[in-house]
């Protein structure tokens, strides 16, 4: 989300204040409190079977320890851009930051799985204060050119650590142990939080209306979706343990847009769905997150539960994949200024889909080297160039003064897709991750599969014919 996704006034590009010269600094620590919030998000795959045989964990805890967190974050994240304006930007970062490291504490120390999901939760919303609050502070501390370049450092934050929540996971898990991928934040969260005031100027809040029922209300509704498609995966669809929360979320839904719709501010402009670039964006993204998610939570599990890996072997394991997706983006960002979104959006998902049907296949026998690591590279390059299209087509193709709004809704369908895509699979694949059996992985991987199929066919019909004209570097975390 960019600065006005928060509200914050746009700085004309003609009235540059005196740049701060402690701005460069500022900017080192606040993108290293973004990096610790993107690693959060995969940075426990590759612990889940440590912490499952640590702490007596089933399936459907084991799932929430990977969406509860993204679904706090995304679902929070619009009403932590409205308190940074209405407290002050630098106020609302040392509360989620502090938030988020006495979080990371209490997990890694948690004894049971009541106490970790509530970690899991408290991190989620320091992350939702957190983020939006220091994009803010970059986006009206560096101005022109400069504001281009520290957009591109916090995308390549964003973009790197993901991928190396999964290595680090391996690491620390096959090393001091699984609490440590949440212990490791504390000392870096005190640092920051130390050193920060330092080099951010405080500035006047601005005056703005807070949307709390509107943010509970897609939260809750979001949060009421995943638990029915993860109890689904024990109870069966027609059982009233998966309807009634699913009936729940539906009401939830309907609830917030009333809400939005008559509220004098509201947490998200319903409007901004009537925009297709933006529309376009929203379900890029959400397909895309949802995906790679799925791919790091399925192949985290199977590696070490079928395969018998060791975290840190599993880690390795995913690197390639990890640079896979970079790549994909570096080509993506290229591709769309040539051949335009749509082209690339449907080429992004036809390669996802072509890399995912050869673990369709995957057997308990075979070399994981010869078919689970070419597929989720080669699925995982076309998700990389699906990221880029997703942010620019929202950001690029409509007026300037809505990129801010468009921003704000395609990061928020980024972390809600990586919990639906995980509850997803983690249901299809329930046999595989209670009793051991290959069949409920190719399962999983089979709907991946059909879903890419599915995105391509919908982005043939729904992202616009053009090429974007960007105004700045495009944002995403």
């Amino acid at each position: 989300m960019t600065h006005s996704a928060t509200g914050t006034p746009h700085v004309p590009e003609h009235t540059h204040p005196t740049p701060d010269p402690r701005r460069w600094t500022a900017l080192a620590l606040i993108c290293l409190a973004q990096f610790m919030l993107i690693l959060d998000v995969t940075v426990v795959n590759v612990a889940l079977p440590d912490m499952a045989a640590d702490l007596t964990l089933g399936r459907e805890t084991l799932t929430w320890v990977v969406t509860v967190y993204t679904l706090c974050f995304g679902g929070l994240m619009l009403l932590g851009g409205r308190l940074a304006d209405a407290l002050g930007a630098r106020r609302t970062l040392l509360a989620g930051l502090a938030l988020f490291t006495a979080a990371s504490l209490i997990t890694g120390l948690a004894g049971s799985a009541p106490v970790l999901l509530g970690g899991r939760v408290a991190q989620g919303i320091g992350a939702a204060l957190l983020s939006p609050s220091a994009l803010s502070i970059v986006t009206t501390t560096f101005h022109g050119d400069e504001r281009n370049k520290a957009l591109g450092v916090w995308a390549a934050i964003g973009g790197s650590g993901a991928a190396a929540g999964v290595l680090l996971g391996g690491v620390l898990t096959d090393g001091p142990g699984w609490r440590w991928v949440f212990f490791v934040n504390v000392p870096v969260g005190l640092l920051v939080l130390a050193a920060l005031p330092a080099f951010v100027a405080a500035r006047a809040p601005q005056p703005a209306r807070l949307d709390v029922p509107g943010a509970l209300l897609v939260t809750a509704g979001t949060g009421g979706l995943i638990y029915a498609l993860v109890e689904a995966g024990d109870s069966g669809w027609a059982d009233p343990a998966t309807l009634l929360p699913l009936a729940g979320a539906i009401l939830a839904y309907v609830l917030f847009t009333v809400a939005e719709r008559a509220g004098r501010a509201p947490l998200m402009d319903l409007r901004m769905f009537t925009r297709r670039p933006v529309l376009a964006g929203a379900f890029l993204m959400l397909m895309a997150t949802a995906l790679l998610i799925a791919f790091f939570f399925l192949g985290s599990v199977h590696l070490q539960h079928l395969r018998g890996f060791s975290p840190l072997r599993t880690g390795l394991f995913f690197l390639p994949v990890a640079v896979a997706t970079g790549i994909g983006a570096h080509l993506g960002s290229r591709l769309v200024g040539r051949i335009g979104s749509r082209a690339t959006a449907v080429a992004g998902m036809v390669i996802a889909a072509a890399g995912t049907v050869p673990l369709t296949r995957l057997s308990d026998t075979g070399s994981v080297y010869a078919v689970l690591l070419p597929g989720f590279a080669v699925a995982s390059l076309g998700i990389g160039a699906v990221f880029v299209t997703a942010t620019t087509t929202a950001l690029a193709m409509v007026e300037h003064r809505e990129a801010g709004l468009a921003s704000g809704v395609v990061n928020t369908f980024h972390e809600v897709g990586g919990s639906i895509g995980v509850a997803v699979v983690s249901t299809v694949a329930a046999s595989g991750i209670e009793r051991g059996a290959v069949g409920g992985f190719t399962d999983a991987f089979t709907v991946c599969a059909v879903a890419a199929g599915v995105s391509a066919a919908v982005a043939l019909v729904l992202v616009p014919r053009g090429k974007p004209q960007l105004t700045g570097a495009p944002h995403v975390h």
